[in-house]
């Protein structure tokens, strides 16, 4: 949503500035230099990148048009659900959460948090944790450094996809010079033409360096900062479940192992403690 109203703004401003000074905006509407700038920005972007980052960035885009899907309720959620985890394996030992690490769809643990039980890479993740821990894993230290490296991994992999549409961001304003100056070429083999004539061809190839700067600055580059940031949101996710499965691995009670969990969030959506209380509160035992 955020993204459809910045560039509404961006569009409202620029275009509704140069109208209100008196520009001609017959003028900007020039869609062969739009073709030049986009389509050979889109073309270095193929060549430039693998498939899969070509791919990813297509569904990177949709979710960053629709924000962060993780807030203050989901992570209430994820809370409950990591201190009904814990709880369980507290309470009838490690071995206790097999069924649902193996079969985490048709888990009656699981199944109560369907936000987090509809995720399947945040489920994949705790389950692949939880079961070196039934295996008998103990030490806090090396399950840590196991989750860095994975987690720094992912991170890597996501970087690629922002980085891409940047890199794409940082070409486009110098394709606008390319295009403007084609129309500069096109207007000195007009030479012959009178000036109200010239007057049209030089300011359609100017108009080549403004698409570009503003496709880069206006569009292209804060939507790849939406997708870091999309991205972000991830992975403090993923470092709220970290927080939590080390003080569990460490021997702490459940509301204990819980809390640190907590203390990993940012305070825009960290829940309070009573909150916190409050929601565990409500978790059906298994």
């Amino acid at each position: 949503m955020f993204v459809a109203i910045g560039a509404v703004i961006v569009l409202a401003c620029v275009f509704g500035g140069y109208l209100a000074s008196g520009g001609h905006f017959e003028v900007l509407i020039q869609p062969f230099e739009f073709l030049i700038i986009l389509g050979a920005a889109i073309g270095a972007f193929v060549i430039a990148n693998p498939m899969t980052v070509i791919k990813g960035v297509g569904g990177a885009l949709g979710a960053a048009a629709k924000g962060s899907r993780y807030n203050k309720d989901s992570y209430i959620e994820l809370l409950s659900m990591l201190f009904a985890t814990f709880k369980l394996a507290k309470s009838k030992g490690n071995l206790a959460l097999e069924q649902h690490i193996e079969n985490p769809h048709d888990s009656t643990l699981f199944s109560q948090f369907p936000g987090f039980a509809n995720d399947h890479h945040a489920v994949e993740f705790l389950c692949d944790y939880l079961r070196l821990v039934t295996l008998g894993t103990e030490n806090v230290h090396e399950v840590e450094a196991l989750i860095d490296s994975e987690l720094e991994t992912h991170h890597a992999e996501q970087h690629q996809i922002s980085a891409a549409v940047q890199n794409m961001a940082d070409g486009t304003p110098a394709l606008g010079i390319v295009a403007a100056v084609l129309g500069v070429i096109h207007t000195m083999g007009s030479i012959t033409e009178p000036p109200e004539v010239l007057g049209h061809l030089i300011g359609g190839a100017l108009v080549g360096t403004f698409l570009g700067v503003l496709l880069s600055y206006g569009f292209i580059a804060p939507l790849a900062q939406a997708i870091a940031n999309v991205h972000n949101a991830e992975a403090k996710y993923y470092q709220c479940i970290k927080a939590g499965l080390l003080a569990h691995i460490a021997g702490h009670p459940p509301a204990v192992s819980v809390e640190f969990a907590r203390k990993a969030l940012l305070s825009e959506v960290r829940p309070t403690f009573a909150e916190l209380e409050e929601a565990t509160g409500k978790v059906l035992p298994v």
